[in-house]
């Protein structure tokens, strides 16, 4: 999992050593919901996982709105990238 990270974070990096900007916490979270979602469809009553993706899925939003705001461009070619919509 951990090279697959690297992966993805070098494709939304705005620098080399940039771990922390929101183009790469909302590619973070948009993984980790996908791998969440898929664990809830086979156990359909783990509440306490439900919960901790109904908060990685607010915050992915407050992060896209965030850009949407003030980094437009980065907002527009974040959303191509991840394939999500709007």
């Amino acid at each position: 999992m951990a090279e697959s990270s690297t992966v993805d974070m070098k494709e939304f990096q705005l620098h080399e050593k940039d771990t922390g900007s929101a183009d790469v916490q909302v590619a973070l979270l948009t993984r980790r919901i996908a791998s969440l979602t898929e664990h809830l469809k086979t156990n359909a009553k783990d509440h306490s996982s439900r919960r901790g993706l109904l908060k990685m899925v607010a915050m992915r939003r407050s992060l896209l709105d965030y850009l949407s705001k003030s980094k437009n461009e980065r907002y527009k070619s974040l959303l191509e990238k991840l394939n999500l919509r709007k």
